[in-house]
């Protein structure tokens, strides 16, 4: 069984972002085991985390961009990337700025964060997805990205630039070892009829030859001669490896891609998280043994005023000062499926925010200062219902405080089930006196 890994101290690196062009400096942290991959935007008021997860993509033009709120995250990839390909399962990454810094144009700065921090293994199993079947995408302008099952983790691409010119390939297994050495280094290009466009739209504000590769005709353009012969499909690699990492776990598969982009990498994320979430759903989901929780409902009952038939947290699985998770057995048995709806039974979308208020409360009641007070409800903003919760289902309440005041919490709260988003929102909540 292979094991989770993060890093055993925290590194940073300071530099200038690409298509910004501001200064920032990154801190890569340790994390828990199922955290995963999170973004926090030092800079800005209450400091919002955003998950790295391909739900948060919503702009894919030379670079893989994550929103959440009102909360950016520009060009993720080759952090994500240094991190997937060096074995990293759970990192908080924190930056002053909305954008990573470039460094050289690869994925080596980053791989020497990892390196000067250390990594450490932790007692719990990897998250893999394993596909029985081939997942396959096409798009309009010309990109074919395939994966077939595989027992190892491998990627075939075909870098074809305009004209044909640049057209390169390489296939390979992706381990640490091949990963630092062979694709780490890889540095990131544009052909030099696109600088223009790019630069119109605001873009490649920070862009020099001393971080990026221009191909001008079949000649290159760049402060240092090609590191390998075939770099342009090596940073192909790399970018694949980055984007395919929003898909929230570790791919073992093999990944046939031609003419790849953050664009149609992204698609294929899509398609994985979505095939991934359909075989779940055919599978009886085990019951999470009574020593799993950290908190059980006798624990929570000691906490949050709730109770029947309005008390909608199970258990508490994970819970520290700042997120948690609760989990929701939906069963046909729940009262409000009485009257919502006979015959067509629907969890109420009311009741699962009120579930992830009441999930939001524990965090913040569990503060020293906090006990015997009682949180009230004050607003939601951007609330999203995805897809019905209907009985049988397991609801996984995931918090992530962004703010708490002497008298306020404010909190992005989302629900899962089989892995995919089912509803979310940003909650606000008062604190006060019983």
């Amino acid at each position: 069984m292979e094991k989770q890994r993060t890093l055993a101290t925290s590194s940073s690196l300071t530099g200038t972002s690409l298509h910004t062009g501001e200064q920032v400096t990154l801190t890569i942290h340790p994390a828990a085991a199922g955290h995963g991959f999170k973004f926090r935007r030092k800079d800005l008021p209450d400091e919002p985390l955003i998950d790295a997860h391909i739900s948060h993509v919503r702009t894919v033009e030379r670079a893989t961009t994550l929103v959440e709120g009102n909360a950016k995250i520009h060009t993720v990839e080759h952090v994500l990337s240094a991190l997937t390909g060096m074995g990293v399962d759970n990192a908080l990454i924190e930056m002053d700025a909305n954008e990573p810094p470039i460094g050289d144009g690869s994925a080596a700065p980053y791989i020497e964060v990892i390196k000067q921090a250390g990594l450490v293994e932790q007692d719990a199993a990897r998250s893999v997805f394993e596909p029985a079947e081939t997942i396959h995408i096409e798009t309009k302008g010309g990109s074919l990205l395939t994966i077939i099952p595989d027992e190892k983790f491998r990627v075939s691409c075909t870098q074809v630039g305009p004209e044909g010119r640049f057209t390169q390939f390489l296939s390979a297994e992706i381990t640490p070892e091949f990963y630092e050495k062979e694709i780490a280094p890889a540095r990131t290009f544009v052909f030099y009829e696109e600088v223009k466009p790019l630069m119109d739209k605001g873009l490649i504000r920070g862009g020099s030859l001393e971080n990026a590769i221009i191909a001008r005709g079949d000649s290159v353009l760049s402060k240092e001669p090609l590191r390998f012969p075939d770099e342009f499909v090596r940073h192909k690699i790399l970018d694949i490896v980055g984007d395919i990492a929003l898909a929230g776990r570790r791919l073992r598969g093999h990944v046939i891609a031609v003419k790849p982009g953050h664009g149609p990498n992204a698609e294929l994320t899509r398609a994985m998280v979505k095939r991934f979430t359909e075989t779940s759903a055919t599978i009886p989901l085990p019951p999470v043994p009574a020593s799993a929780g950290v908190m059980d409902i006798n624990q929570i009952m000691a906490i949050l005023p709730h109770r029947y038939p309005f008390l909608l947290i199970d258990r508490i699985i994970e819970v520290d000062e700042r997120s948690c998770i609760g989990t929701k057995s939906v069963s046909i048995n729940e009262p409000f499926f009485q009257g919502h709806f006979p015959g067509h039974p629907v969890m109420p979308g009311v009741l699962q925010i009120e579930a992830m208020a009441q999930a939001a409360s524990i965090v913040v009641m569990r503060i020293p200062e906090n006990h015997g007070k009682i949180g009230y409800f004050m607003s939601v903003d951007e609330v999203k219902f995805r897809k019905p919760v209907v009985p049988g289902d397991t609801i996984f309440i995931h918090v992530n405080m962004l703010s708490v005041k002497k008298r306020l919490g404010k909190a992005a709260c989302k629900c899962l089930v089989n892995g995919e988003v089912v509803s979310e929102g940003i909650l606000l909540f008062g604190i006060v006196d019983k």
